[in-house]
């Protein structure tokens, strides 16, 4: 089988922990790269889309494995800090980014996150302000008694340049405010950009002067901002439109709208495009036209971006991680490319998926070499009738690796013929099957599978499981090769092969010793990074943790699981109600973040001798360490919450998330470990049974004010 030729050609659900591990190293490092050139040198090496393409895949990785997470994560931080020659200016409050949708159905995705974080029914409008994203320098200028007294870029997103000299040369940013109710203190943001005809004079100067040339008006913009002589920024024609707010010494007002409007009112201008949009539909309608329109602008714009209208949902939606849930920047979209499909592979996953890879004649998309796509599902395939010796188009764009968009069929070969999933493993040709309700088809081979075990050897040592220094990703397939590590318990037994392993080619008596420490030193391990080393499908790091924080031992969950799993085979169809199978079933499935679905594969694995035969293995080589009880930083931290009936104040999905972030145990049912009842209206048996048990019950007041809400 065909494998790509490096680590950032894999598609991220094929990436391997040590894998994903190094790709987040790697993005990490190249994005900066690109911060830095684009914020604080004006040069970009690469195009925005490709730039968006590395975000994305780097925020796919996070997502799969969220225990990879960098300190130096991008996702963590915003643009680059101050370059030398200007002083270093804090904002008080952070300049963030936005996240970014590529299509319609992901800003419809966008409003029913809303609706869902919300709690808002179907009928409620959700109006935003929709307005073009102006591809320029954004950057924040501070008013005191309405006089312009301080102007910095936005850096990193906490510290920026003080550009105060340079901002003060800006064509259409008020000196002095206007107008009635200005706020002793404003800080308006936004962003400075050079309209296209102003771009061409300067490039033409420049070259006529035997200068270098600007690559675009946004380069432009920044580098001219950026001048230690104000004099050269006054010459270059910078304008400015606002579009936000930073600290103020008094509220902004109810809307977003009529923000923009008193912004107006001031002197400021502000996109005579942006447009206050009742529904989905208009804002896409006004995406359209827009995008109709966009070439005929003077002024540069890569998107347009949609901003929740109600600023007290903006305050309940919050942030998430650098961004706002509350907007969106809908971008335009980027290069395709047509490319012939010359081959099909199958790659098997950790957890037995096998994979579709479509294997390209390479062709460039927007700079990039690109020859490997993911074809995601067989239903995928089937869905866009996709052939070996198909012409198709593909795109980079709004994904994180290259994706197949569509086929070509009128330039379709007659050879060409439908494809056809292999139902046995291209590995250890074992059954693959496809079960009911998933669209992936899996190998069942299971630790007997060479692509799974080694998978799973490589998920078990790596940084967020066991992480074993110096036993990496390629030490693993070499072990494995020869027998030497077999299944994790083999490991813990390498000591009795010091000689063999000093003895290696490339290894020597200190390389060994080096990895025999780090081995013993993880002998010791807490109970829910054991459970994620098992590398049990869909058992992330965060549910291992409320897997360890509810039962404590691996004892007490092994024999749970086993009990649980004798109450599901007796009741092996859909349920509505955990209960009505069992005990065991019903207190697994009732921990906040545990459904059937993960249950049952919970269970499976529990199920299988050959698992248990590993555990049995491991437990007696290891010392494992219940979860450390959360420190007592509130009121209900380490307490268990059950939530139940209609919450006025919020939506469950909101409650559960302030509590678990208070440090607390959120449940879905009552027992007698249970510390707490939070009754809404009609709240039913939950709040009978806690009556019944003794377990103390609040009313949403009293746990708000228990909570510090």
């Amino acid at each position: 089988m065909t494998t790509p030729a490096s680590i950032d050609q894999l598609p991220t659900d094929m990436l391997d922990e040590a894998q994903a591990k190094a790709e987040l190293k790697r993005l990490a490092a190249e994005i900066k790269h690109h911060d830095t050139l684009y914020y604080q040198n004006s040069k970009p090496e690469i195009s925005d889309a490709e730039y968006d393409v590395l975000r994305r895949r780097n925020e796919a990785i996070e997502a799969r494995f969220p225990d990879l997470v960098r300190a130096d994560s991008p996702t963590k931080r915003v643009g680059a800090g101050p370059a030398e020659g200007f002083a270093e200016v804090r904002h008080s409050v952070p300049m963030l980014s936005l996240g970014n949708a590529f299509d319609k159905d992901e800003v419809r995705e966008f409003y029913a996150r809303i609706r869902r974080f919300l709690g808002l029914d179907t009928a409620e409008p959700i109006e935003t302000v929709a307005e073009p994203k102006i591809d320029g320098l954004s950057a924040a200028v501070r008013y005191e008694q309405g006089t312009f007294v301080l102007g910095a870029t936005r850096g990193n997103g906490e510290v920026g340049e003080d550009v105060t000299a340079n901002l003060a040369t800006v064509v259409d940013l008020p000196k002095a405010l206007e107008g009635n109710d200005i706020p002793e203190v404003l800080e308006v943001r936004g962003e400075v950009y050079m309209r296209k005809d102003d771009f061409a004079a300067l490039n033409a100067a420049r070259d006529a002067a035997g200068g270098a040339v600007y690559a675009n008006p946004r380069n432009s913009a920044s580098g001219s901002l950026r001048q230690i002589d104000a004099s050269v920024t006054a010459s270059r024609k910078l304008h400015f439109f606002a579009y936000a707010w930073g600290e103020l010494s008094e509220p902004p007002g109810d809307d977003y709208w009529h923000f923009l409007e008193r912004l107006r009112a001031w002197g400021f201008s502000v996109n005579p495009y942006a447009k206050l949009c009742p529904t989905v539909d208009e804002a896409l309608a006004l995406y359209d036209e827009i995008g109709t329109e966009r070439a005929t602008l003077p002024y540069d714009i890569d998107g347009v971006v949609y901003k929740v209208n109600r600023l007290d949902w903006q305050d309940r939606l919050g942030m998430v991680s650098r961004a706002p849930r509350w907007a969106v920047a809908h971008k335009f979209p980027a290069e395709q490319a047509e490319t012939v499909l010359e081959n099909i592979d199958i790659q098997v996953g950790r957890t037995g998926a096998l994979t579709p890879v479509a294997r390209l004649k390479p062709v460039t998309v927007g700079g990039v070499v690109v020859s490997n796509a993911t074809l995601h599902n067989e239903d995928e395939i089937a869905r866009k009738d996709i052939r070996i010796g198909d012409t198709v188009v593909i795109q980079r764009a709004g994904d994180v690796i290259p994706q197949v968009v569509r086929v070509v069929t009128e330039k379709r070969p007659k050879s060409a013929k439908p494809y056809a999933i292999p139902d046995h493993c291209p590995r250890c040709d074992s059954l693959a099957v496809r079960e009911e309700g998933e669209a992936v088809r899996r190998c069942t081979g299971g630790l007997i599978c060479p692509a799974q075990a080694v998978r799973r050897l490589k998920h078990f040592v790596s940084r967020t499981a066991f992480d074993i220094e110096g036993l990496g990703s390629k030490h693993i397939d070499d072990f494995w090769e020869d027998h030497t590590i077999q299944r994790p318990g083999d490991i813990f037994r390498l000591h009795e092969k010091r000689a063999e392993l000093a003895a290696r080619e490339g290894w020597g008596e200190q390389s060994a010793a080096k990895l025999l420490a780090a081995i013993e030193v993880r002998r010791t391990i807490p109970l829910d990074r054991f459970i994620y080393a098992l590398g049990i499908r869909q058992i992330g790091d965060a549910t291992a943790k409320l897997l360890a924080r509810n039962y404590e031992s691996l004892d007490k969950l092994r024999s749970a699981m086993i009990t649980a799993g004798a109450e599901r085979a007796a009741e092996p169809h859909e349920m509505k109600k955990a209960e009505t199978v069992g005990e065991a079933f019903a207190e697994l499935c009732n921990i906040n973040g545990v459904g059937f679905s993960v249950a049952d594969d919970l269970i499976a694995f529990f199920r299988e001798p050959h698992n248990l035969d590993v555990l049995d293995d491991l437990a007696s080589e290891l010392t494992i360490e219940a979860l450390a009880a959360p420190a007592a930083s509130s009121p209900v931290s380490g307490k268990t919450i059950v939530f139940t009936g209609t919450l006025e104040t919020m939506t469950r999905p909101e409650a559960k998330a302030r509590a678990e972030a208070l440090g607390a145990k959120v449940s879905g049912s009552v027992s007698k470990k249970t510390d707490y009842v939070v009754v809404g209206a009609e709240a039913g048996s939950k709040a009978k049974k806690a009556a019944d048990l003794g377990v103390t019950v609040l009313s949403e007041a009293a746990w708000l004010e228990l909570a510090g809400a």
